[in-house]
């Protein structure tokens, strides 16, 4: 029985790739068509768009020869992109169609979650992380023989959608198991174990309809957040990278520790071009074969020029990081820009960072940085554009707050610059050019140890139906629970305070578990 794996192109396949290395399966890769007849067994995982995966392996000839394995009745676990590739067609991409029998249909909002349930393949409900901007909606009555195939269903809000598909030997996973910790792990190192020794196809068997329950199980996500300064690294003539310190050591750490996802920060100058930024990538690439949770990279990420003229756009840097073990990338400083141009042009037009990097790889594959601080104004005679989004200090609030008023200032640099785009401009913007998630800083508070500023994360929150990551400010894993109390966030964010061991993550999580919330125990 030979393992083999699929990488249509577009996504980070390597983490995949490190687990089923982790778990200690050999494995090849599919690179022709031929090799589908070689493969046993078969495993197709990835990120990005509907319409990306089609073009991508009808490029290649693939897609018709994968199609053939799966009807084959040879084993198949598609992962994410890797299952709704077993659709019809999608919402996501109405005009690219498919020949197999189900249709993709879109979610309201973009799924950026872990949540709580048993599947057949693990011994005990656990956590799976679930990122996807579409997702196959569950309706037994509507579609019975779809239904068929449903294994499990997850639930988001009040809407009830396909987690797992099963049919014979096909296997698909919306969620992914690379990324779901030792839960994750677990379920692939059953199905591998069960397929090649021989898997027998399963019978179709009487489904249960699922309505939705009063709560669903999302888990609120805690995310630890390092700064990486890795061109002190030097790398050898074969591209081997020695002293990489403290990042890939902190991210293990972080990840043992129960952190839900981690954001790793390029801090450094890069003199040409993140492509040239040989360092960092290892360090990406070091730390994906360790952290087994998603990992956002951010810095440089944006149209580059090397000194000779050779041109390097956004969608190409972020590749170079999907390649190595990223998940998503962050845009901080181009998107401001990109909201700026949106705003004077009055529609889109496809160029920007945003925009070329979610359409290849998918809206969740694009965080959208924003740092603002407070301008504050004379609440009696302010009459500018921003007058609508005027936050009042209390009169029970903070002494130097009372009788104030102020709205929230872009920045751009580091915070060195300010340009005239409001956080709220900037949050609704980032969402119409394809951003999947809000990165939420506030530089007053930053480093204070004072808590998350609530009136800025409501205010974003209530502007956008993407998550909003709340960011800057935590001290005591009391802040935590108030964020999410007060703003009903979906997650939080901190680096010093882990960094210096003034709180923990796992004491984190026990002071929301004591207040009610679904966290991932690990």
């Amino acid at each position: 029985m030979t393992l083999f794996l699929l990488d249509h192109g577009a996504g980070n396949v390597q983490s995949l790739a490190n687990s089923i290395t982790r778990l200690g399966y050999p494995f090849s890769w599919i690179t022709t068509s031929e090799d589908f007849q070689k493969a046993t067994v078969l495993i197709f995982p990835g990120q990005g768009a509907f319409h990306t995966a089609i073009e991508c392996l009808t490029a290649r000839d693939l897609l018709h020869p994968l199609l053939d394995y799966i009807n084959s009745g040879k084993p198949y676990f598609g992962i994410c992109i890797g299952m709704q590739v077993l659709f019809a067609s999608s919402a996501e991409s109405p005009f690219t169609r498919r020949s197999l029998t189900w249709v993709g249909t879109p979610l309201n909002a973009l799924i950026t979650h872990w949540t709580h349930g048993p599947l057949k393949e693990s011994r005990q409900a656990s956590h799976y992380y679930f990122v996807h901007s579409y997702c196959a909606t569950y309706g037994p009555e509507r579609n019975p023989v779809a239904a068929e195939w449903a294994h499990s269903v997850t639930q988001y809000g009040n809407e009830v959608f396909v987690s797992t598909v099963r049919k014979g030997n096909v296997f698909g996973a919306q969620f992914h198991p690379e990324k779901s910790g030792a839960a994750g792990l677990a379920i692939l190192d059953a199905w591998i174990t069960q397929s090649l020794a021989g898997r027998v196809p399963t019978t179709v068997e009487t489904r249960i309809p699922r309505l939705p329950k009063p709560v669903d199980g999302f888990t609120k996500r805690i995310i630890a957040c390092m700064d990486a300064a890795p061109n002190s690294s030097k790398v050898n003539a074969a591209g081997a990278v020695r002293n990489l310190g403290k990042p890939v050591a902190l991210a293990s750490k972080y990840f043992e520790s129960g952190a839900d996802e981690l954001c790793l920060l390029n801090i450094t100058s890069v003199p040409k071009s993140p492509l040239h930024d040989q360092p960092m990538l290892a360090v990406v690439r070091a730390a994906a074969e360790h952290v087994f949770v998603p990992l956002t990279i951010g810095g440089g990420i944006k149209d580059t020029v090397d000194p000779d003229g050779t041109k390097h756009p956004a969608v190409e840097v972020a590749g170079a990081y999907f390649r190595v073990g990223a998940d998503k990338v962050s845009i901080g400083s181009e998107a401001v820009y990109a909201v700026e141009k949106l705003r004077a042009a009055g529609s889109v037009d496809g160029t920007s960072a945003i925009e070329t990097i979610s359409k290849m790889y998918g809206r969740q594959a694009v965080v959208v940085s924003v740092d603002p601080r407070r301008v504050y104004v004379d609440p009696s005679t302010y009459d500018g554009p921003y007058k609508d989004e005027l936050v009042y200090g209390k009169d029970d609030g903070p002494m130097a707050e009372r009788g104030k008023a102020w709205w929230y200032q872009c920045t751009v640099s580091g915070g060195r610059e300010t340009r005239l785009v409001s956080a709220v401009e900037l949050a609704k913007g980032a969402q119409t050019l394809g951003a999947g998630e809000i990165l939420l800083n506030s530089i007053d508070r930053d480093g204070t140890g004072l808590g998350f500023d609530h009136d800025l994360i409501k205010m974003i929150k209530s502007a956008v139906t993407i998550p909003v990551v709340a960011s800057s400010g935590a001290g005591t894993t009391k802040h935590f629970v108030d964020v999410f109390r007060e703003t009903n966030v979906e997650s939080a964010l901190a680096a010093g305070i882990f960094h210096r061991d003034e709180v923990s993550i796992r004491d984190v999580k026990a002071a929301l578990q004591r207040e009610g919330y679904n966290t991932r125990v690990i």
